[in-house]
């Protein structure tokens, strides 16, 4: 369980340096993690080297401090390290908490340079080619070799300690904290079953399975197609959607349903803005990616009462616990198996089997939880010996 909150009247300031704020996974929790902090004695300044972003404007309309330095991809500006520098001394926090590989490069400079503690906090397990330049590599070897100068180094999920162990990071500190969600934005909705259907043009008794992210080989939504057909075949009359940037308009997706005859039963959505609704309609969600640290989505689907057939990747079986389904990656039978189990459950045993899934997220991950583990973690690196930190102005 996470500890109480700390004496509110001993704020600690933490200015969070992070690569850009565009939606995407790591932005998201900073901006529930910054939010989760508002009103109590956790002060946040938020630092994009790359852009502002969608998320940027989002932190900023909660009051949070947020300034973008402009840098490019690959490209460095000594500028806006010096910018960097400027805006943490002016800041004057406690800690300067990183995210994603070149924040913790360029935030331990600026811890260096002002004398503050650093914290890193890593976010995923593996590299795909299809997201990372080739240049990320030696990045990751450079922050090898500088892991033991920070305070303490934050993963998301025991896989992504494993993994970066592996390429020899050696902090002085590890700390696994798992990503917490908004059990009051994700949860069961009984009317989104029937609005998701009508959308679809199905009836309210179809039993409809989903897939929520983005087109990317790691998500694999071919295998979760090549299962769907198999599903399909045992259970005519299922309906199978995916959704995510990029899958409404995918060939490759749009060739093997039309190739399989299946544009009937299979359902190629754009990316949504109401996920919480999405996931609680589905009878059985699905995450079919062979590679992750720990998928927000998951979390997501089950605190919406949703069971979850997920693959053994990352944190995923640990999240699951014994609520939902694991199986091996890029297996499509198996896949196939897992879902067809959970849909061949009579409706009570399912719907006991979401109600746990609910009660894990509550128990194990919610967003409160996560909040008091980084305010245990920075009171222990500052020796909660902090004053009021000082007005901090929000002017660029």
């Amino acid at each position: 369980m996470a500890p109480d909150r700390i004496d509110p009247s001993r704020a600690i300031r933490v200015v969070h340096v992070i690569t850009d704020l565009e939606p995407a996974g790591a932005e998201f929790m900073l901006a529930r993690l910054v939010e989760s902090f508002a009103g109590t004695s956790i002060e946040s300044v938020v630092i994009s080297l790359g852009t502002r972003g969608p998320v940027g404007e989002r932190i900023a309309s909660r009051g949070v401090p947020v300034f973008s330095l402009g840098m490019r991809p690959g490209r460095p500006n000594p500028y806006a390290l010096w910018s960097l520098i400027r805006l943490i001394r002016r800041a004057r926090p406690a800690i300067v908490q990183t995210w994603l590989y070149h924040a913790d490069f360029a935030g331990l400079l600026g811890g260096a340079l002002t004398r503050v503690p650093v914290i890193w906090n890593i976010r995923c397990a593996e590299l795909d080619p299809a997201d990372h330049p080739s240049s990320l590599t030696p990045l990751r070897h450079a922050l090898a070799l500088a892991s033991r100068y920070p305070a303490a180094v934050i993963c998301n999920s025991s896989a992504g300690q494993r993994a970066h162990e592996q390429i020899g990071y050696r902090p002085k500190r590890w700390a696994v904290i798992p990503n917490g969600f908004d059990t009051d934005a994700f949860r069961p909705q009984p009317a989104a079953r029937s609005e998701l259907r009508q959308e679809l043009g199905l009836s309210a008794a179809v039993p409809l399975v989903g897939l929520l992210a983005r087109f990317h080989p790691m998500k694999d939504q071919a295998t979760f197609l090549n299962a769907a057909k198999q599903v399909i075949t045992a259970l005519p009359n299922v309906h199978i959607v995916t959704a995510g940037r990029g899958v409404d308009v995918a060939p490759s997706l749009r060739e093997f349903v039309h190739g399989a005859g299946l544009a009937d039963r299979v359902h190629l959505l754009p990316e949504r803005n109401d996920s919480s609704r999405f996931l609680a309609a589905l009878d059985v969600a699905v995450s079919s990616s062979y590679g992750e640290a720990f998928p927000n989505v998951v979390g997501e689907a089950m605190a919406c009462g949703t069971p979850c057939v997920v693959t053994n990747v990352g944190d995923s079986a640990h999240i699951v616990g014994d609520t939902g389904v694991i199986v091996p990656p890029r297996d499509p039978s198996a896949l196939a198996a897992g879902i067809l189990d959970v849909l061949r459950e009579d409706e009570a045993a399912r719907a006991a089997r979401g109600r746990a899934a609910r009660a894990r997220i509550l128990s194990e991950f919610s967003l409160q939880q996560a909040a008091g583990r980084y305010e245990a973690l920075y009171r222990d690196v500052t020796g909660q010996q902090v004053s009021a930190p000082d007005e901090f102005v929000c002017a660029e």
